[in-house]
């Protein structure tokens, strides 16, 4: 059974357990993007050589037609890439297009030369695969495929003893290239897994688990230099007189504020928030593709109760009290820094209103 799921792993999650690897396949797709975009490039400046030389050589006049069709999907493919986002499945779907131009190309090249076993094409099945991240099931089928399309092709192209030898070899092949994919992407899905590791751990507060300083400041500001968002909401919390808490019960209890606020924040915000520790017992939430007003001071309201009522003292009378300050984001302000100053500003304001606790900035 452990052989049996050991296997299932390797074809179809590269070697890793299924919910692990959803978590990393959007870090693949974007690998996979960047790494294709510029073959395209590399593609169209072949074809396009491929084209001219055809105008001049007498062995390359037949495929010209193809060639010049290969260079203006290869340009268009360039154009599309800018346009797709890195991680989008429009995208994956595009570079398995391309793969199957290159074997398409390979049957060509083999076709003009029918006496001669195919070199070209088994070459592809080798080296094609090593350029994709993804389910190894997903490349097996597109080798499998492009392999019998070949065989099919040529059988009416070659001598029989020829295409007796190309059978043989095309097959074996297809299974190395298929053996060579499920190897190069489980390494290669490894070395997410250790990257993600670490800068998980870089990025996470030792305390709460949640994100820390410095990866609040980068999530929000990639966020906000994207000019497709426009729309979000940053609110800067603290607790009120946790000096006094520290003073009274020790610090140790005011650790274990931090940590229940933590877990109060991490619980409440499950989506795609993002949710940190600035600080001491500062702690900043952001929301994303939303500047309803009326969002924003229920969701302050829901944070001030919520704490309340979520993190316990020594002293079961005494409860703790948060202020909030909140600064919503219209798409004006292009750095962390400058809504952090807003939602600030509230803050200090919201620790003067011991009705509401939480101020929008206006």
């Amino acid at each position: 059974m452990n052989l049996l799921r050991t296997a299932r792993n390797y074809f179809f999650y590269c070697g890793i357990e299924k919910e692990e690897y959803d978590a990393l396949k959007k870090d693949a797709y974007v690998s996979n993007f960047e790494v294709w975009r510029v073959l395209h490039f590399l593609m169209a400046a072949g074809f396009g050589t491929l084209f001219v030389c055809s105008l001049f050589s007498e062995l390359m006049r037949s495929n010209r037609v193809f060639y010049l069709a290969a260079l203006v999907y290869s340009v268009s493919a360039i154009c599309l890439f800018f346009l797709l986002k890195k991680d989008s499945l429009a995208a994956q779907l595009l570079i398995y297009l391309s793969i199957s131009l290159f074997f398409l190309f390979g049957g060509l090249i083999t076709r003009n030369r029918p006496e001669q076993t195919a070199v070209t094409f088994i070459v592809l099945l080798l080296i094609t695969p090593m350029f994709m991240i993804d389910k190894p099931v997903f490349m097996a089928i597109e080798l499998g495929a492009a392999s019998a399309v070949f065989l099919a092709w040529m059988h009416g192209v070659k001598p029989y003893e020829v295409w007796q030898l190309d059978f043989v070899n095309v097959v074996t092949y297809t299974f190395v290239g298929i053996f060579l994919n499920i190897i190069a992407n489980s390494i290669r899905i490894r070395e997410f897994v250790l990257t993600r590791t670490i800068n998980r751990q870089k990025d996470t507060d030792e305390m709460t688990g949640l994100k820390n300083k410095g990866a609040l400041t980068r999530e929000i500001n990639t966020f906000l230099t994207d000019a497709s968002a426009d729309k979000g909401v940053l609110f800067m919390l603290d607790v009120d007189r946790f000096k006094a808490v520290n003073d009274t019960y020790g610090h140790d209890v005011g650790d274990h504020v931090i940590r229940q606020l933590g877990g109060f924040l991490g619980g409440r915000f499950t989506g795609d928030e993002i949710v940190g520790r600035f600080g001491g017992d500062e702690f900043i939430v952001f929301l994303k593709n939303t500047d309803d007003a009326g969002v924003a001071r229920r969701t302050a309201e829901e944070i001030v109760a919520g704490a309340s009522e979520a993190v316990t003292l020594p002293d079961p009378k005494q409860r703790i009290s948060m202020s909030v300050g909140v600064a919503i984001y219209h798409g004006r302000e292009r750095n962390y820094s400058e809504l952090f100053k807003k939602a600030d500003t509230a803050l200090y304001r919201a620790k003067a209103d011991p009705e509401r606790r939480f101020r929008v900035f206006e």
